[in-house]
Formats: C-alpha cells, structure tokens, sequence
C-alpha cells in the first residue's frame, strides 16, 4: 500500500489501533459497572423495605429518584467533557459514582439512602454520555455500529452482574455488601489514565468557553427536541420492561429468588446477544432500520414474556424480549453521536439521553399503580405495547447520518 492510500485509509477510518482497544474496554466497563450499581436496588426491593421498614413502593420510589436526578449529571459532567476533554471528565465522573455507591452501603436510614441514591443518578448521568461520545469519536466509523453495541451492552451486562451479586452476594452477606462492591470501579480511573489517550475530535471541535458550548446547543435546538423525544421512548422501553420484572417474577408468577435470579442472567444473555447483533446489522442495513427491526422482535414475544404459563415459556420470552430491547438500544451510542453537533458531543447526546430518563423516571411508579388496577401482567404488557408503538413512529420519520465524519471541519448536523 502507497503512503497516500495509508493517508487515504487512516483518514477515513479504517483502521483498528491497541488504543481504540483500552478506549473501547474503558468505556464498556464504565458503564457496566455503573449499571451493575443501580441495578443492584432492583433486586432488593423486598429487602431494602424489609430493613428500612417502609413499603416497596418506596424503594421502587429510590430508583425513580436515581432516574430523574440522572439530566443533572449529563448536564454537569458534559458540559465539562467539551471543556476539558472527555478523558479527565470521566475518570472525575468513575470516582464520585463509585463513592456514592460504597456510601449507600452504610445508609443508616431510608432518608439517607434515597438522598444518596439522588446523588447516584447524577455519576450515572454523567458516565454514559461521556464513555460514548469517547467511543464514538475514538474508533474507526466503519466499526462504529457493532462497537456501539459492545458498549451498550455494558447495561445487560451490569444487569447480569447484579443478578449474580443478588444469588450469591447477597445469603452470605447481606445487602449492604452488594454495595460495597461499587468500590471497584474507583480501578477503573486508574485505567483510563494510564491506557486512553483524549479524543482528537474533541481536540478539534472544542469550544473555548461554557457560554460557547451553551449557544450551540441553542443553535441545534430542533435536533435537540427531536433526540430528547427520541430517548424518551427507549427509555420507557428499556425501563418499562427491565427494572419491576424481577418483582413481576415473584409476585405475578410465584418464582422464588434464586430462580428469578437465574432467569435474569438469562434475559440479560439475550440482551447482550440483542445489542452487539443489532448494533453490527446497523452498519449494513442502517440505523433506523435495525432498531425498527428490534422493536418489532420485542413486540411480537410480549404475550410469552408478560403472560408465559410456564417458567420455560417466561424465560424464552424474557431473553427474546430483551434481545429486541436491547438490541435497539445497542445501536443508540452510534446513532446519537452522529445526530449531534460536532463541538458538543460530550453534552448534547447525554443530555438528551438523561432528559429522556427526567420524562420517563415515572415508568416503575405508572407500572406499579397500573397493576391495582389491571393486574401485573396488564400493567407491564400494556405499557410497552403502547410505547413500542409510538417509538416506532418516532424513530421511523427520524434523521440518519450514518458513518458522519467527526473530524470533517464543516458541522453538518442541524
């Protein structure tokens, strides 16, 4: 090969280097991790009720809590990644969520808790946008599609994690260890320093001051509303179908712990299978079109995974169900990036992905009243019904920009 073909090839990124690598790893665990931490209060609803001696609706009241305060976080932490530069942002954003978490461990009442688990929400708000835009700017764009569904599916596996903590963590030594396990992630800024270099689009694109950064959200604000309504609805789906199943498991279809437990290692097999599969058919058939194709394997398994008769046909329909959700979700870091303006990528797609939790924090809380009124299965089945519906219209008359240059000097995105 020709040294102007190498150019050639280098600038239109095709190649894969050892730093992509350590980028790629830094950014997947980030975020599992994270989501293994607020997972964690899933599968101790019961328990944390039990020992704080309140209802379940108020801890299921914590998660909503964590899921609203999650647009500060986006709004704080990006805002300081197109300032600063995404690689000290995140390490900064690692070490505040691991020490909330070590900290719900010791809560000595529910109020303590339920403020620390507010506090969570805003180092969880702040990971997700960060790690994808580092991602997403670092790679090659012809890997950008199954790379943003080996990121994504950091969430499952963060999933899986807890159900893990939950079977084996939690008999032996109680539900203050499972978050004491949230020290681990402090490691991971020791990574991150030492293996990922900063973004060259960042370094390219960046605004010289805040107030700059503020005027070009301003300018995109029709893309803006568009991404925010966007996620909103793949919030309500992901949200609406993952974080009460476990209680559903139990309470709807009488499964005992340790088997609910198992069955969400399942479903979150599938979750991951769904996000890396669909994030690689995005490259070749598109980004719209695969996660259309995603919502539609996630509503025809509804019946089986809601109503399934048995723990066979539950388990089937929960690992499908979550294929399809998390299949669409795993195309979501690609597609967001290149949606977004250029010199505010470390805000602008976490912002719209957290005010998309802000507006859709509610989810558990509707589930669960809706369940006094039309049973469980109802409550979860119909919710989601409506809501793939809906984000399908929305996702169908979208914009797509696949594989948009982030180092081209033109911002082509309005």
């Amino acid at each position: 090969m020709t040294q102007s073909s190498t150019e050639t090839g280098k600038s239109q990124g095709l190649f894969f280097r050892g730093s992509h690598w350590h980028t790629v790893l830094a950014c997947f665990l980030g975020w599992t991790l994270d989501a293994f931490d607020f997972f964690v209060v899933v599968f101790l609803v019961g328990t944390l009720a039990t020992s704080f001696q309140v209802s379940k609706m108020d801890i299921v009241l914590t998660l909503t809590v964590t899921l609203a305060t999650r647009p500060a976080g986006a709004f704080i932490f990006g805002i300081l990644a197109d300032r600063y530069g995404r690689r000290k942002s995140l390490m900064a954003n690692v070490l505040f969520y691991s020490v909330i978490e070590v900290l719900c461990g010791f809560a000595p009442s529910f109020t303590v808790f339920i403020i620390l688990r507010g506090l969570y929400g805003l180092g969880m708000g702040g990971e997700w946008g960060i790690g994808a835009s580092l991602t997403m700017e670092s790679v090659p764009r012809r890997w950008r599609g199954i790379l943003s569904g080996v990121l994504q599916s950091g969430y499952p596996v963060g999933y899986l994690l807890a159900a893990v903590a939950a079977r084996f963590v939690l008999p032996l030594w109680g539900w203050r260890a499972m978050f004491f396990l949230g020290a681990a992630p402090a490691l991971l800024a020791l990574y991150i320093r030492a293996g990922v270099p900063e973004s060259k689009a960042w370094l390219k694109h960046r605004e010289p001051d805040v107030r700059a950064i503020l005027r070009t959200v301003g300018r995109h604000w029709k893309s803006f509303l568009y991404l925010v309504l966007m996620m909103t609805m793949m919030m309500f789906l992901s949200h609406g179908t993952q974080d009460l199943y476990p209680d559903f498991l139990k309470t709807a279809h009488n499964i005992k712990d340790s088997t609910v437990s198992d069955l969400a290692v399942l479903y979150n097999i599938g979750a991951i299978v769904g996000s890396i599969l669909f994030g690689y058919l995005s490259e070749r058939l598109g980004r719209k079109r695969s996660m259309l194709g995603a919502f539609g394997l996630a509503l025809v398994v509804i019946p089986f995974w809601a109503f399934g008769s048995s723990i066979g046909v539950l388990a089937a329909g929960a690992f499908l169900m979550q294929m399809g959700v998390q299949g669409a979700w795993g195309i979501i870091p690609a597609h967001l990036n290149e949606l977004s303006p250029d010199s505010v990528r470390g805000l602008l797609p976490g912002l719209s992905y957290h005010l998309g939790i802000l507006i859709a924090s509610p989810t558990n809380t509707i589930e669960y009243a809706l369940r006094d009124h039309v049973g469980y299965a109802w409550a979860m089945a119909g919710f989601e019904i409506a809501v793939i519906v809906i984000g399908g219209i929305v996702i169908a008359f979208g914009r797509e920009q696949k594989g948009k240059d982030f180092m081209a000097t033109a911002d082509n995105t309005s």
